[in-house]
């Protein structure tokens, strides 16, 4: 399989070569090969000269034209030595060499066996036609270098953008690099200053499998080994990989430091099943990428930190509805227990005492005031029960409480109401009182404030949201500078109670003006996730209407 997709990958430069009778390469590689060491030593000395790196010069020794006329005549065919360009091009890119330099060193390395070579015309053809197979070889191979760490970088991109936790971001960002090293296994360790020992944050492994190791305790001079960039192979490879296991099965390692505020934070170390030393790019990329793993976990600790204290606050705002909801119904019970039945024992007796008084008509109209008055309290007093603990909400439900707000709106104000509702799914208690308090809130200040002549509400569940929206023709009014009231907590109240359960908050208003003449009114619409078992609920809700 690899065989054919390196043939696959190298059809361009095989097309240039064609189709050459094995005898015409056996005669190129005979005519060649008396010439090739000078043109080595001359492409030595160039390589010298402008220090190249020594496993650099094997590389581009490795790709030359007197290297394919060695591999000819050894018996070779050409596809298997434009696989070694491609893997050679492959090094001499990671080396920071440009395809434009390798490609002009190997130019001056044919001048050298065209002053040398006299073969005539037709060796000069095969010649011209393996460099450019050469070059083509090259540049593709210079191409995938440079797009493996293209998608390496986008990979960490994604994974500071898109990881919702700190452990999801280590494991995304050690894995992009896992796949850009080709190692077999990769850790990232962090060092724990208070229990004074390496910790495993993140593990991957090529078959998608392993365990991420127990604690490590080292000495101060390994400690110290681990502050630089190092790659060991062999018996040294015990003495930095801080993962035990890895000196039995592994025969390379390689360890980036990762440092915050210039101390030694973590190391990432990568585990190779065979002696893999890495070449300059590919550390400079590591590297890059370990400073941009600091950064990005400490935005993630940062975040998490966030989340948890905005979580804290959530629950504790919950938990403060629910308290303040307890002590509505309290107070509902201690009003209708005791305020209301003395009220009643008073009513009674002002009317028992009335009957008695018959003989004194002036008394008796002061007693029937009385009575009037104590009358209009009970009937306050059992509006403020069922506004404080509506026992429609708990015996019939949240459709039956919201047409009872209607009703009890129409009493105090003379708009005009349209109410549509659809068939709600299975509410939790929290959610049915949570929408019951914002349709009454939403009334209340259409009391106080709208003068509006028609209200519409429309309350729904269908897809897991609940969508309740209410809207008037009211007066209006200027909505940020309503949010950024001091001592008005109404809307500011709303959209918090909202947040609370997750939902969102989005309200609109466009202050009054001529009626008829332009918009007016002010409309509030709320949206609250549904737990799963009443979203499919609603679905089938849905599906029945």
């Amino acid at each position: 399989m690899r065989k054919a997709d390196a043939n696959l990958r190298l059809t361009g430069a095989l097309d240039i070569m064609g189709q050459w009778p094995r005898k015409d390469l056996e005669w190129f590689a005979h005519k060649t090969l008396p010439h090739a060491a000078a043109a080595d030593r001359r492409l030595r000395a160039e390589m010298r000269s402008r220090l190249f790196h020594q496993k650099a010069q094997k590389a581009l020794l490795a790709i030359t034209t007197g290297e394919a006329a060695r591999m000819l005549a050894g018996g070779k065919q050409p596809e298997d030595f434009f696989e070694q360009v491609e893997y050679n091009a492959r090094r001499l890119a990671k080396f920071n060499l440009s395809p434009n330099e390798v490609t002009q060193m190997l130019a001056a390395y044919n001048r050298v066996l065209d002053e040398r070579v006299e073969a005539g015309f037709e060796w000069q053809k095969v010649r011209d036609r393996l460099h450019t197979s050469t070059a083509l070889t090259l540049n593709n191979a210079f191409y995938q270098v440079r797009e493996s760490e293209t998608e390496t970088f986008y990979e960490l991109y994604r994974a500071e953008t898109e990881s919702g936790s700190f452990a999801e971001l280590l494991n995304r960002y050690l894995a992009a690099l896992l796949r850009f090293s080709r190692a077999e296994e990769a850790h990232l360790w962090f060092w724990r200053a208070v229990h004074e020992r390496w910790e495993c944050g993140a593990s991957a492994a090529r078959n998608g499998r392993i365990a991420a190791p127990a604690p490590v305790v080292v000495s101060r001079r390994r400690q110290q080994a681990l502050n630089r960039p190092r790659s060991e192979a062999g018996d040294t490879l015990s003495k930095l990989a801080l993962d035990p296991a890895w000196a039995k099965r592994y025969r390379h390692c390689w360890s980036l430091p990762l440092s915050e505020n210039g101390r030694l934070a973590g190391v990432m170390q990568f585990a190779f099943d065979k002696p893999y030393d890495w070449l300059p790019r590919e550390m400079e990329l590591l590297a890059g990428a370990a400073e941009r793993c600091v950064s990005a976990a400490e935005r993630a600790r940062l975040i998490d930190d966030l989340a948890q204290r905005e979580d804290q606050i959530r629950k504790l705002g919950e938990h403060m509805l629910h308290v303040e909801e307890v002590e509505r119904q309290r107070i509902s019970r201690e009003l209708h227990d005791e305020a209301g039945q003395s009220l009643l024992c008073i009513r009674l007796a002002l009317e028992v005492m009335e009957q008695s008084c018959s003989t004194t008509p002036e008394l008796k109209e002061k007693l029937s005031r009385v009575r009037e008055v104590t009358e209009k309290t009970i009937v306050e007093i059992r509006r403020l029960i069922k506004a404080l603990s509506p026992s429609v909400l708990e015996q019939f439900g949240l459709a039956a409480a919201i047409r009872q707000l209607v009703a009890q709106f129409h009493q105090v104000h003379p708009a005009r109401v349209r109410l549509q509702m659809g068939r709600l799914a299975h509410l939790p208690k929290k959610t049915e009182i949570m929408v019951y308090r914002l349709v009454q809130e939403c009334f209340n200040n259409i009391v106080k404030h709208s003068s509006a002549s028609a209200v519409n509400v429309f309350l729904s569940s269908a897809d897991g949201v609940l969508r309740l929206q209410v809207e008037d023709n009211g007066v209006g009014f200027q909505v940020e500078p309503a949010f950024g009231k001091q001592n008005s907590f109404g809307i500011a109240g709303m959209r918090e109670r909202v947040a609370l359960l997750g939902g969102s908050f989005h309200l609109v208003s466009h202050p009054a003006g001529p009626l008829g003449k332009g918009p007016q009114g002010t409309r509030i619409r709320i949206e609250l996730p549904l737990p799963r078992e009443s979203a499919a609920e609603g679905k089938m809700c849905a599906l029945q209407a």
